[in-house]
This record gives C-alpha cells, structure tokens and sequence, in this order.
C-alpha cells in the first residue's frame, strides 16, 4: 500500500496500477474508492464509460505537480493531457475535502 501525501500531510491511501491491464480497468466495475488510484500513461486523457461513480481527477507531470483537475460524471472523457504523466483518480469530491489544486505538489510514499 501507498500513501499520497502533499507537504507530509497524508491525503488518501493509494492504488498504483502497476501495469496496463490495471491502468485500463482503472475504477471500472467498482461502486467506489477509498482512496485514490494512480495511472501511467494518461496523456490522451481519461474516460469514466461503463463506471457507476463520479470522479475527481488530478493530472500530474513528471515531479508530481498538479496540472489541472477536473470531476467527471460517469459516461464522460476527459480533455487530452500532453505534458501530464500520470493521473490521480478519486471518488468525487475527494478533492475539493483534500482542498487539492492545480500547482499542488505531491508525493507517492510507499
């Protein structure tokens, strides 16, 4: 298990999909999250098909700086992220209690 911190202040715990299978099964098929799921590789964005939940995401670049956010209903897609390099996804309005912004600098500790 990790950890997703910001400034040593524990946000949530932390799934890290670790290959790709996980990283396009992502939240699909769950009724929620405790917590958050990290993703690789998101550039192109996105997609809350066939999910049963909201989600807040936080696009990421290389040193774990908040890009941009966004919540996305379920049937949605993201706008693409090319300088992103990974995502964070949350169960809605887990950011907004996590009072998580663009320009936030987070950590993965495991």
């Amino acid at each position: 298990m990790a950890w997703l911190m910001r400034e040593g202040e524990v946000l949530a715990a932390l799934e890290i999909a670790s290959s790709r299978k996980e990283a396009r099964r992502g939240l699909l098929g769950r009724d929620g999250i405790d917590g958050a799921l990290q993703l690789r590789g998101v550039r192109l964005g996105v997609h809350t098909f066939g999910m049963r939940f909201d989600i807040d995401v936080a696009f990421c670049d290389a040193d774990m700086v908040v890009l941009r956010t966004a919540c996305l209903r379920p049937g949605r897609l993201s706008r693409p992220a090319p300088r992103a390099r990974c995502a964070i996804e949350a169960e809605g309005g887990a950011f907004e209690r996590w009072r998580l912004h663009r320009g936030d600098h987070l950590e993965v500790k495991e």
